[in-house]
């Protein structure tokens, strides 16, 4: 054998030896899918929390949750009320091109369901190697509907499918995907709720998961099994107390979930983020949202286009990815979720499939603001109503018959002067944008 042979020969068994390692310290430099938890609560109220400015009820969890990561001072919602709301969340569509824009209820349970083939959040992270969840309530289509959540991207659902029977939190029963599963009618469904999700979790600790927590809480019917911390508040009402006692309760279960990742090593592998579905069940006039300055200066509630109804709490955690303890302007909304979890995954929205949103990776990782001048909102709970976002401007129409207000949001975020009159050149980008952001549906036709 020649040395040059000999000297080959040796070169090869020193790579061979050598490749495995260098492969190994490869596959740890490229970074991990991360877990992606979003926690959304039912008709919370911005300022119902903590890091919003909520003083009298206490929500610990949510207040790190801040201070470990970002809060959105402009984060909006889909649209104001549940189903619609919700659809925006999972298809990346604004409620002008959703194929829900209402709540609509269908007998003997549930709602108007997603259309067959609809692409949502459950389906990209699932083609992305993502074990999905969706737990708490869906509202967007029952088991035999197109639009049942195991026909929409989760591989596991526990919970309410319709959102009328979410009303209840002493319930007859519950579905663990979609099979009903008996209860007592005496044990508070959000207890059993959460130690499966926390299950679930523990189950799936080795691979990216996505948990879509959709709590119930706190909307109404108004119930909890412990008052805890507010039974002794003898000034509030009955109603006062166990709404306070509500929130308070999905901040624990938020602290139960962040206590679990920690558990299992899996805290800075994971992205969470918390929003609300829409604004406040209460009339800003009435006593307990004047207890609790649930508006904290936004105008309206839930099924209205003003900031009350839209505006949300928004909050993301990422530890070593997203810098802790600030505050971010950027306008975003609920539309936004599916491109940036998409980007979050590795993932893409396949080419054809229509997306209103951005990702706001760069915003969560850099704080980086996103070039994007416009929103749109409508909404079909009887007459038509929109609402549309242009700059500093918003745009609002009670009725198609009814004049656009116009408010600047800047100096105004009250919304109490509607300057429509003094800037009719900026009326008519609004009646524009009013006209051409939503597409025609037979099911939701527009209507005074």
């Amino acid at each position: 054998m020649t040395r040059t042979k000999t000297l080959l020969i040796t070169f090869c068994m020193m790579l061979a030896a050598f490749l495995p390692a260098f492969t190994a310290a490869q596959e740890q430099k490229r970074p991990k899918k991360p877990n992606i938890v979003f926690v959304l609560a039912d008709d919370l109220a911005r300022a119902d929390i903590g890091p919003y400015g909520q003083t009298k009820i206490k929500t610990p969890v949510l207040d790190r949750v801040a201070k470990g990561g970002v809060r959105f001072t402009q984060g909006y919602s889909g649209t104001s009320v549940c189903a619609p709301s919700r659809a925006s969340l999972v298809t990346g569509l604004h409620s002008g091109h959703c194929p829900i824009r209402a709540n609509r209820e269908i007998s003997p349970e549930g709602q108007k369901p997603l259309p067959e083939g609809t692409y949502t959040i459950g389906k990209l992270l699932k083609a992305n190697g993502y074990a999905t969840l969706c737990s708490g309530k869906w509202g967007m289509g029952m088991f035999d509907t197109g639009g049942s959540p195991l026909k929409m991207g989760f591989d596991n659902f526990y919970g309410y499918n319709c959102q009328r029977h979410a009303h209840s939190y002493f319930p007859a029963y519950l579905y663990e995907d979609d099979k009903r599963i008996e209860l007592d009618g005496k044990t508070y469904s959000q207890d059993i709720i959460i130690q499966n999700t926390l299950q679930w979790i523990r189950k799936h600790k080795e691979e990216p998961f996505f948990l879509f927590y959709a709590a119930t809480l706190p909307h109404g019917n108004y119930e909890i099994d412990d008052l805890g911390i507010y039974k002794n508040e003898t000034d509030w009402n009955d109603r006062q107390r166990t709404y306070a006692a509500m929130v308070t309760r999905l901040d624990t279960q938020v602290g139960q979930i962040l206590d679990l990742l920690k558990e299992l090593n899996l805290d800075e592998d994971t992205i969470l983020f918390f929003a609300g579905d829409n604004g406040s069940s209460f009339d800003p006039n009435l006593p307990i949202s004047k207890l609790f300055n649930s508006n904290n200066g936004l105008r309206d509630y839930k099924r209205s286009l003003y900031e009350g109804g839209l505006r949300q709490a928004f909050l993301a955690r990422w530890p070593k990815h997203i810098a802790a303890d600030t505050v971010n302007d950027t306008p975003i909304a609920f539309w936004d979720i599916l491109p940036t979890v998409a980007e979050l995954a590795g993932g893409k929205i396949p080419d054809g499939v229509p997306a209103d949103g951005v990702s706001i990776v760069p915003t969560l990782l850099n704080g980086t603001s996103i070039e994007r001048d416009t929103f749109y909102w409508e909404l079909h709970e009887g007459k038509t109503i929109q609402a549309a976002r242009w700059k500093d401007w918003k745009f609002v129409r009670n009725g198609i018959r009814k004049p656009i207000e116009l408010y600047d949001l800047k100096t105004d975020l009250a919304e109490s002067k509607d300057l429509a009159k003094e800037h009719p050149d900026i009326v008519s980008i609004g009646e524009k944008l009013l006209r051409t952001s939503r597409t025609e549906s037979p099911d939701f036709p527009l209507k005074d």
